[in-house]
């Protein structure tokens, strides 16, 4: 099956010359003109994709958003961003909302198409991810703070309310209560959770940090139980009036929260 691939970019004639150069690769291309249909084709099947190609500045919606709900319904389809804003503020917050990589225009067709192929590999990982990994049953259930959660129902409470996650939102969880109060690096969470390489470049685990806090901390801006210890990694801590044993030299980023 040809890789297929989601162009999002207004201006026609760009747009008209990634699509048939990609065409002339042998890739299957979907061109559209606006981040809200973009949105619409990802909300309706993000896995009928195998890359997206984003611009950023674009009517209705922006490429950022589009790739911030395009994270928040799938953590692994590769993103291309292709602008024309250059500075480096744009390039980490394109980073930040979950892009892959940032080529900015004008730019080597040559360099285009070999980071297309760069992050096509990605795809076969990608199809490996989504596969849902049976939960662990090491640990079965947890409580901590005020949530209750069991892994092998899937069912989770807080302040006796039920919760819904994802599985990658559970299995990020998962590996957190099973390594309580270990420093956990981003690189370990990618390859033991995401099955991707640690070296990917991507915010996926901040972006799914921020879930967890939103969903189980009381003040997700100050976490107790989910935090960041800066340039060093992440720590699940399920009673913290019992954690004594934390670095004092470890700063958590608040940054992030």
């Amino acid at each position: 099956m040809k890789p297929r691939i989601l162009v999002v970019e207004d201006e026609t004639h760009l747009a008209q010359g990634l699509k048939y150069n990609l065409e002339a690769e042998g890739y299957k291309v979907t061109l559209v003109d606006s981040g809200t249909t973009a949105v619409k084709l990802l909300e309706s099947d993000s896995h009928a994709y195998d890359l997206l190609i984003l611009d950023l500045m674009l009517p209705g919606m922006s490429g950022y958003s589009v790739c911030e709900r395009l994270r928040e319904l799938d953590d692994a389809l590769p993103v291309l961003i292709l602008s024309a804003r250059s500075l480096a503020e744009d390039r980490t917050r394109g980073f930040d909302v979950g892009a892959n990589q940032y080529l900015t225009k004008p730019f080597d067709l040559d360099e285009l198409l070999a980071r297309v192929r760069n992050l096509l590999r990605l795809n076969a990982r990608r199809d490996a991810a989504i596969k849902p990994k049976p939960l662990s049953t090491k640990v079965t259930e947890v409580s901590f703070g005020r949530a209750v959660v069991n892994f092998e129902t899937y069912q989770v409470t807080v302040d006796g309310r039920d919760v819904k996650l994802t599985h990658k939102e559970l299995s990020l969880l998962r590996y957190f209560v099973e390594n309580q109060g270990r420093v956990i690096s981003r690189q370990e969470l990618l390859t033991e959770v995401w099955d991707v390489s640690g070296e990917m470049q991507t915010r996926s685990v901040d972006q799914f940090l921020l879930r967890l806090r939103k969903t189980f901390e009381t003040d997700p801006a100050n976490p107790k139980h989910f935090l960041t210890i800066r340039d060093v990694g992440y720590r699940f801590v399920a009673n913290p009036s019992e954690s004594t044993d934390l670095d004092p030299s470890a700063e958590t980023d608040r940054k992030t929260g």
